[in-house]
């Protein structure tokens, strides 16, 4: 009974695990968005569904031991082989999501989760399997049941916190995997080996658990993604995976590009021979032009970046406005040593902190003023929903001086600017203006635009004013490109009925799959 006991707990642990683990494996390439969780959730409780039966049905036509923990030990070699056979299938996510094939994302989706589907079914069947073999007196069928059922909810306990708190940020996602497998084929084999009954059916977890060992030894357990990388892909300089992150840095040249997460966003861009970034980075420069100002060239702005990554808009800040004083917040710490590794995020103006920004933000004390904030934490193609309510907003408020701007990017397509309008609807409630630039960009392909919103009121003419007067010591790649950016500012005026996003209610998500739906409707 108390090998029975064990097996059923370590059952209930990888149970768990795996579904930890798999959405951490699914993060990168589908987001972690409700949906993805909703859907990994609900298939996983189909397939513990369809085990339970499945071992009620099998441990009374085959009530044995060596039976069971032939199951058991497959099911190890089934969390064991899902990091091998995951990655081609991926590697389709990440081509459909580039091009925008959402027949592929679909298919390679439910492909990836009808990978957890056997083990899970195995697992499964494991502890109606065991309630089974315990049984010895059926006056005792219901104390036997909740026992064993309680030693399995316990062993799942561990498993929701193993992965989160120990295995994934010590060896990350495949290893944890792997650790799983090997800790529920060793106890499946020893249980094996120990058995009085001489069948075939005992040496199957003993050979399930040497291969593994044998596919770690000589197999590449800890390759990330290289051998599925497409050959147009650059120079990998750099990739791991963080608590939060898969990280990936690029090079063509001198040009470096930080990738997130299997995404098709760039998180970050380090041009050393140019100026400018070529990119939704350069708009957040605009930002002082909607303050009031006659071109000092002794005035500093203090500046706030949360979503700092490798530290693009600070470089930007440093080369055209000169070394005001940066605060960047990015939740990775990783990513600010990769930061300062690769893209020169070095400045003696920058103070770069980890933590997630809004939860930073309300540390500081009240008296604590910047006169810009830019808020770039995006995770294509979504925004952290608590980085986008009136709440949030309303802290940006509190933390601005008298003369304050708040900029924030914002992903549309060529037609569709909801969750533009959203945030400038939800801006409003709590800034005197707000102004949306509209970053151009191919007709056929997502893009993005700035939202900014003063303290004090403001008006386009004040914004082509302040643009006019630049003076000649810019450097003249800014006066060019602040020229062009003119022209792209308007009002926001967001359509009636556009929700104002709360932290009880903030649909960003469903908003984006909006977005995205419209664009592959007009793709072909």
């Amino acid at each position: 009974m108390k090998y029975i006991s064990l097996l059923v707990f370590a059952s209930g642990a990888v149970t768990l695990g795996v579904e930890l683990s798999a959405a951490r494996l699914l993060d990168p390439w589908f987001g972690n968005s409700q949906i993805v969780w909703a859907g990994l959730i609900g298939l996983i409780l189909l397939y513990l569904a369809v085990g339970a039966w499945l071992g009620g049905k099998l441990a009374d036509r085959f009530p044995r031991l060596d039976a069971l923990l032939a199951v058991a030990g497959m099911a190890g070699l089934g969390v064991a082989l899902i990091p091998s056979v995951s990655p081609p299938i991926l590697h389709l996510a990440g081509v459909g999501l580039a091009s925008f094939a959402p027949g592929l994302l679909v298919g390679t989706l439910l492909a990836v989760l009808l990978i957890f589907s056997l083990p899970l079914i195995l697992l499964g069947a494991v502890t109606p399997w065991a309630v089974r073999l315990a049984l010895l007196d059926v006056a005792e069928a219901g104390r036997t049941a909740g026992r064993l059922y309680a030693i399995g909810t316990i062993g799942s306990i561990l498993g929701t916190f193993l992965p989160v708190l120990w295995l994934i940020p010590t060896y990350g996602t495949r290893w944890s995997f792997y650790l799983l497998a090997l800790g529920l084929l060793l106890i499946c084999a020893a249980g094996s080996l120990l058995l009085v009954r001489r069948g075939r059916l005992r040496w199957l977890p003993v050979a399930a658990l040497l291969l593994v060992i044998f596919l770690l030894l000589f197999g590449n357990p800890s390759a990330l993604r290289g051998q599925w990388e497409d050959d147009g892909a650059g120079t990998l300089l750099y990739e791991d995976e963080s608590l939060y992150n898969y990280i990936a840095v690029r090079a063509w040249g001198s040009e470096r590009h930080l990738k997130l997460n299997e995404g098709v966003g760039i998180h970050s861009v380090y041009h050393p021979d140019t100026l400018l970034s070529l990119g939704i980075w350069d708009y957040f420069l605009l930002a002082p032009l909607f303050q009031e100002r006659q071109w000092d060239p002794g005035q500093s702005e203090r500046v706030l970046v949360i979503g700092l990554a490798a530290g693009t808009v600070p470089e930007l800040y440093t080369n055209v406005y000169g070394s005001w004083p940066i605060t960047g917040v990015e939740l990775d710490p990783e990513i600010l040593a990769v930061g300062r590794q690769f893209f020169g995020m070095n400045g003696p103006n920058l103070t770069a902190l980890a933590g997630d920004g809004r939860r930073w933000l309300q540390q500081q004390p009240a008296n604590s003023r910047f006169d810009l904030v830019l808020v770039d934490a995006y995770r294509p193609p979504y925004i952290p929903f608590h980085l986008t309510t009136t709440e949030f907003f309303g802290l940006v408020h509190n933390r601005l001086s008298e003369r304050g701007v708040v900029a924030i990017n914002v992903g549309r397509t060529a037609d569709n600017f909801a969750l533009v309008d959203a945030l400038s609807q939800t801006l409003g409630q709590l800034f005197a203006t707000v102004f949306v630039i509209d970053e151009p960009g191919p007709a056929d392909n997502l893009g993005n635009s700035l939202v900014v919103a003063t303290v004090q009121p403001f008006d386009l003419a004040g914004f082509q004013a302040n643009a006019a007067r630049l003076p000649a010591t810019f450097p003249a790649e800014f006066r060019a490109f602040v020229a062009q950016a003119v022209p792209q500012a308007r009002l926001a005026a967001p359509p009636a009925g556009t929700p104002i996003f709360t932290d009880d209610h903030a649909p960003v998500e469903q908003l984006v799959h909006g977005i995205i739906w419209d664009f592959l409707q007009g793709t072909d």
